[in-house]
């Protein structure tokens, strides 16, 4: 990808954040993965009601830079290079934040290790999972558009795609399981984060 896509593409999705908080000296980068319907976005939206950061949502920002997804490879990566670009230059300014992306795969996982060791950030990884029956109702409610802040077009054959795909996260996280209260991981999380 040349250079000036990719800072107007890094422009555009920093603008779609709105008003960024102030800077700390020890900023945090909270990694939220998981499986499509696994309740990432709804984790991250609930994190951020008690911690103010900015989300930056895999899928939100693809409809940014492309409003009518294809799901591409060529526009994952145009995605991915703007997503973790933006991310870099949050963290170096002091700015924490969560990315919510399902983030299956190590080799993914492993480039967010390397920028959070870059900027000195608190890296905290986090992984939802959630019955696959479970899964299978908030796809179905999904389809039915239920939910306005849900902005993932993945279905349950994407779900079940991705399942053979996935691979166990190496470091140290917290495994939260979406069908059980949420509430004592997002507290451990905000408790970390302020520490």
């Amino acid at each position: 990808m040349n250079d000036s896509l990719l800072t107007s593409d890094v422009k555009k999705l920093k603008d779609s954040l709105g008003v960024l908080p102030e800077p700390s000296v020890n900023p945090a980068l909270i990694v939220v993965s998981g499986l499509p319907g696994s309740g990432k976005s709804y984790f991250s939206r609930r994190l951020a009601e008690r911690l103010p950061l900015p989300i930056i949502e895999s899928d939100a920002m693809r409809q940014v830079l492309a409003p009518k997804p294809t799901y591409s490879a060529a526009e994952s990566e145009r995605l991915f290079s703007a997503c973790h670009t933006l991310i870099g230059d949050l963290l170096r300014k002091g700015v924490s934040l969560i990315f919510d992306a399902t983030n299956l795969i190590e080799y993914h996982r492993e480039q967010l290790y390397r920028i959070a060791d870059k900027a000195y950030a608190k890296l905290i990884l986090v992984r939802m999972e959630a019955p696959p029956e479970l899964v299978q109702q908030r796809m179905e409610r999904r389809r039915n558009g239920d939910d306005p802040n849900d902005k993932s077009d993945a279905d349950w054959h994407v779900y079940k795609k991705m399942t053979a795909t996935a691979e166990r996260i190496r470091r140290n996280h917290l495994a939260v399981d979406s069908s059980r209260d949420i509430a004592p991981a997002i507290e451990k999380i905000v408790r970390e984060v302020r520490r």
